[in-house]
């Protein structure tokens, strides 16, 4: 398998590990997302717990995927090369950040529970804020950001033809669907979390999808000479000198 080849498997397993942790991150986040007395309330720390470290592992993924196609990337465009990782360092940091403020619901809880007298309302508004802070991080990493991402990325293998024309479509127009989307939760539009935020969201999911299965399946697609081998090379280049030595 050569070094490309790898490159295009581990970007897939990496693209589907970034699909998988977000839904089940969010998925077990539900009772401190939609819940405003949990602070108050027996808690489900434990699932909690388990959300944070499936956001942790979607932050690696999210770092990964930039890491691992930098290489490729930059034989075409080492400036969006550079963009791409800086831009997945910054949402893989976003959503750290949220991880943190889901968290720190969990620690004001426990320490509430042995509190004498503590103040429910006033735990209540503190614990509201911190889901806020990740609701916000929420839109500006998975997003925002995953949007102008997803639009460099796009926009780079249409240009160089990693991957299938349609393939890199898809991804312009999921990017673009995001932001806009994103722009609308920022003003009030609609909710995130609702269905016009999650059909808006849909086409960014099936771009990393179908961009995972075809690196999987079928790895990148290259110029004839960039697939040629290093061994190809110098015969190729041997077989040309002899040819004009004899002429």
């Amino acid at each position: 398998m050569s070094s490309t080849r790898r490159t295009a498997v581990v970007a897939g397993v990496l693209f589907l590990v970034t699909e998988v942790a977000a839904i089940a991150g969010l998925a077990l986040y539900r009772p401190v997302l939609h819940d405003a007395a949990y602070v108050v309330g027996p808690g489900a720390d434990t699932r909690v717990f388990l959300g944070a470290l499936c956001e942790f592992v979607l932050a690696l993924a999210v770092t990964g995927t930039g890491v691992v196609l930098y290489p490729v990337l930059r034989r075409r465009n080492e400036g969006a090369a550079v963009g791409y990782v800086c831009g997945r360092l910054l949402e893989a940091a976003v959503i750290l950040v949220g991880i943190i403020g889901v968290l720190s619901v969990v620690t004001l809880r426990r320490q509430a529970e042995g509190a004498a007298g503590a103040d429910g309302a006033s735990l209540i508004t503190v614990g509201r804020a911190l889901v806020a802070v990740h609701d916000w991080t929420f839109l500006f990493g998975p997003n925002f950001v995953l949007g102008a991402n997803t639009l460099v990325l796009a926009a780079l293998m249409y240009t160089a033809r990693l991957v299938p024309r349609p393939v890199a479509v898809l991804g312009l127009v999921g990017g673009a669907m995001i932001c806009a989307s994103a722009t609308a939760v920022l003003f009030g539009v609609y909710e995130q979390v609702s269905v016009a935020g999650s059909l808006a969201a849909l086409p960014v999911f099936v771009w990393e999808v179908t961009l995972a299965v075809r690196l999987l399946g079928k790895g990148f697609d290259e110029p004839a000479d960039e697939r040629l081998g290093e061994g190809d090379r110098v015969g190729v280049g041997v077989g040309v000198g002899v040819g004009v030595g004899v002429e």
